[in-house]
């Protein structure tokens, strides 16, 4: 095995968090400075050995995989520098959201949108296009203003708008394919409040209305309960404060019922028995009732999330949102299927991300998911069969079965990608299975 900063034969299988992908690595290295990182690409280009760096494998693709070198970013964390005037923050790419979270805070800043999730690296997210929900504000890799990507020779390269503007459009959700990230820029600011707003909805009232829902509320977003016609809604809108949190039993049915404990217990009985996932369904839909609370963002932004799931997330144009999700209401409703799992929903303003899921267009989000465990190959082949007829997207690191002439089409600027893979890494270093489907050869 690898020691700290070194490298040598790895003789440990690597596996992702849902435990839907494993690789064995020839060798490990755990770098603790750019130098470090840049002679172990050099090491092992003389080798012949591809590389990849793996964050805490929150991917549920194979995205990280690898039968070469695996990077492990455990020893690039912290932040770099702060600038104040610039409103900006510089992190090593291993550091963790939750990290980078807590030290903004400190810091009285705060990122301005994330995800759910915070147990990512930074790198990891960014790569794969991690995002949160909002009208306004869009993914994490949208607020990043310059990147450090070291490159299949060794090379380092600094990134922004300024600076190899075309690596930046394209690195700041590169699926790894690019080089490997060693530092992060981000746009900051004054850490500042939100308060959340969630109340049960019925899924007629949520898609009737969803477009006001969505037109009044700087982040909205919402789960359906499928085989039921319940839905649970949060809106987060920022306010003057003061800091009010939810009450610890308040705190406790939300993330035991919907998110961890209970919610484990309530799928290890799905699992088991499938005919009783409809009526589970009804009653853990109608559990949550209406709470308001005050925060700073990350704490209103992220939830634990301890029971372990797979996962499906396409992006679609945000006007097709509403007659695409009755569609799958529809499918589910006719199918023998038994779905344990609410269905999310989101929405991301258009970036200029040239493999962001939201590239050039409004889009809204649908996520399905499956406990891990459960057959899930049905609901999810269903699914997807509606979500592309809808031109939509899928999340880079969420299990789908989209290939290269695929995204060819998807994407107006996927040419523009593959050639500066070509250039960058014309002998597909940092290539695997999953890039060779996706991006081609």
């Amino acid at each position: 095995m690898s020691t700290a900063t070194g490298s040598g034969k790895s003789t440990a299988a690597w596996r992702n968090w849902a435990g839907t992908v494993s690789a064995r690595p020839a060798r490990e290295v755990t770098p603790a400075s750019v130098d470090e990182l840049t002679a172990a690409l050099r090491q092992a280009k003389d080798d012949g050995l591809r590389a990849k760096p793996v964050g805490t494998g929150h991917s549920f693709t194979a995205a990280a995989a690898t039968d070469g070198l695996l990077i492990r970013p455990d020893l690039l964390t912290g932040i770099r520098r702060i600038d104040r005037e610039a409103g900006t923050v510089t992190v090593e790419a291993g550091t963790p959201l939750k990290r980078l979270n807590a030290a903004l805070a400190r810091e009285g800043l705060s990122l301005t949108n994330m995800g759910d999730i915070m147990e990512q690296t930074v790198s990891g997210a960014i790569s794969t296009g991690t995002h949160g929900t909002g009208r306004d504000s869009a993914s994490i890799s949208a607020q990043i203003t310059a990147l450090e990507l070291v490159t299949a020779d060794g090379t380092v390269l600094t990134c922004s708008e300024k600076e190899n503007p075309e690596v930046f459009a394209a690195a700041r959700i590169g699926i790894g394919a690019l080089g490997v990230i060693s530092a992060i820029t981000f746009a900051v600011e004054p850490v500042f409040f939100l308060t959340a707003r969630e109340e049960p909805m019925t899924f007629d009232k949520v898609t009737s209305e969803f477009d006001a829902l969505y037109a009044e509320n700087e982040h909205f977003e919402f789960y359906w309960f499928p085989h039921t016609g319940n839905c649970t809604t949060k809106r987060n809108n920022r306010s003057a404060g003061p800091e009010d949190p939810p009450g610890r039993i308040s705190a406790f049915v939300e993330d035991e019922i919907l998110s961890n404990g209970l919610f484990q217990v309530v799928n290890s009985v799905g699992r088991a028995v499938p005919a009783t996932i409809p009526g589970i369904a009804k009653i853990s839909s109608k559990a949550l009732s209406a709470r308001t609370y005050t925060d700073i963002p990350y704490k209103v932004f992220t939830s634990p999330r301890r029971v372990r799931f797979v996962e499906m997330e396409y992006a679609v144009p945000r006007a097709a949102l509403v007659e695409t999700l009755r569609e799958l209401k529809a499918m589910v409703e006719r199918s023998n299927l038994r779905i344990s799992f609410p269905v999310e929903v989101r929405t991301a303003p258009a970036d200029d991300i040239t493999l962001s899921t939201a590239s050039g267009r409004d889009s809204a989000y649908i996520a399905v998911h499956m406990y891990r465990g459960t057959p899930y190959q049905a609901y999810f082949t269903a699914a997807e069969r509606i979500f592309t007829a809808h031109e939509g997207r899928p999340h880079w690191g969420k299990l789908h079965t989209r290939d290269a002439e695929y995204f060819a089409r998807a994407y107006p600027r996927f040419a523009e990608f593959t050639a500066l893979r070509d250039r960058l890494d014309p002998d597909r270093m940092f290539g695997n299975a999953y890039l060779r489907r996706v991006l081609g050869d």
